[in-house]
């Protein structure tokens, strides 16, 4: 009778254990929702449809926090949809060819894709810093002025972290000392 007594407050603790730490994930990760004009903290921000940001709106409202959030995830997942796409397909590829320009097609094809996939692994670190950005509420902002990087820049590269005068003068600095 005591063992069964024990095994549930074991399964239990074990329940509740898991709980906690499922809502600890939850908690950990801030999220705002807008409602008529009201930011609620602990809600989800829910975007309109076809909704996309504009230089008229609060810089890095909660809107466009969570649009770049969505633009990052869906571009991320894509990369790591394509390098598991080129790992399989290279897993699968014949490299032993009978012809020696077939062989040296199908080399240099996948060699190709394996440069890709690894400026691609580069980008993929870029979104994740990006989201970290976006979690500390950083994001948009310019590493080095911490002025506003602007609407336009995030459209084109969501993983800027330079303003365009910070980038540019950051590739002079680079042009010079490379050419010493």
């Amino acid at each position: 009778m005591d063992e069964k007594i024990k095994s549930k407050t074991k399964t239990a603790a074990s329940k509740k254990a898991a709980a906690s730490k499922t809502s600890a994930k939850k908690a950990s990760k801030p999220q705002v929702a807008q409602m008529d004009g009201i930011i609620a903290e602990g809600a989800e921000v829910l975007l309109p449809t076809g909704y996309t940001p504009s230089d008229d709106e609060e810089f890095m409202n909660p809107l466009q926090a969570e649009y770049f959030r969505q633009k990052l995830l869906k571009w991320q997942q894509e990369l790591l949809s394509e390098a598991n796409s080129t790992l399989s397909d290279l897993s699968e590829e014949n490299l032993k060819k009978p012809d020696v320009t077939d062989r040296a097609q199908a080399e240099s094809d996948a060699a190709l894709r394996l440069r890709t996939r690894d400026r691609e692994r580069k980008l993929l670190s870029k979104i994740e810093s990006a989201l970290q950005r976006l979690d500390l509420g950083t994001y948009g902002y310019c590493e080095e002025t911490g002025e506003p990087i602007g609407i336009k820049r995030l459209e084109a590269r969501p993983v800027a972290s330079l303003s365009v005068e910070a980038q540019e003068r950051h590739e002079r600095m680079e042009r010079t000392q490379r050419d010493d």
